[in-house]
């Protein structure tokens, strides 16, 4: 298999779909195109890209795009065991969660786009972005306390898959623009950065050096 990813730095998605990939302990090779180059502007950069994006799976001949998809996909292939809680109550909260976060949270991935490179201490959340954040919360409390604590592991369904890697990204963003979270939520973060395939993305992350001025935010202090 191959999966094809932009920037480590910013794209939240390739990394959703990398942490799937990596979680599925099946054999693949990582190929980087660089976002916002003259042959990623142009498209010659796409050509195998069926929707134009970032992240693509190949695999045999076959392209799989879209993070979630890649997720279901590589979960048919390793065993859904791997990805999903076995219960029916959990993996039922997990599904949901993880398409909401497909779908939902707009204002802070516009207000705050990831980027692993720096980070914003001077950041004033608005209402909105407060907001998601308040939702985050009321998720991953509701998983934590139902179905991760009883294993006594960290992950909200209690082994890290699917759900955690749907909103690892997330996680950076609370970290980079310092937003407020509760002790419980907090805990939750520090164990997703700390997990050896995150800290694998962000190794490489720091040493990209590519240029990239779509996400143009003042007050930014490099790590």
């Amino acid at each position: 298999m191959k999966i094809i990813i932009g920037n480590r730095t910013y794209s939240s998605w390739s990394m959703r779909g990398w942490l799937a990939a990596r979680q599925s302990l099946l054999p693949f090779v990582t190929e980087l195109r660089v976002m916002d180059s003259p042959e990623w502007i142009s498209g010659e950069a796409k050509t195998d890209m069926p929707s134009g994006k970032v992240p693509v799976l190949w695999d045999h001949g076959e392209a799989v795009w879209d993070s979630l998809a890649i997720i279901m996909y590589l979960a048919d292939k390793a065993g859904h065991d791997r990805f999903w809680p076995r219960e029916p109550k959990a993996r039922a909260l997990a599904y949901a969660m993880c398409a909401e976060m497909h779908s939902g949270f707009a204002p802070l991935r516009s207000h705050c786009p990831m980027n692993l490179q720096y980070h914003f201490p001077d950041f004033v959340a608005p209402a909105d972005v407060r907001a998601d954040v308040r939702r985050l919360e009321v998720l991953w409390e509701e998983a934590l306390s139902r179905f991760g604590a009883e294993t006594g592991e960290p992950w909200l369904f209690g082994r890290f898959g699917a759900a955690d890697i749907m909103f690892a990204p997330t996680c950076t963003r609370i970290e980079t623009y310092h937003l407020p979270v509760s002790a419980t939520v907090r805990t939750y973060i520090d164990h997703v950065l700390a997990h050896p395939f995150m800290v694998e993305w962000r190794d490489e992350a720091m040493a990209e050096d590519y240029p990239f001025t779509r996400y143009p935010i003042p007050g930014g202090v490099r790590r």
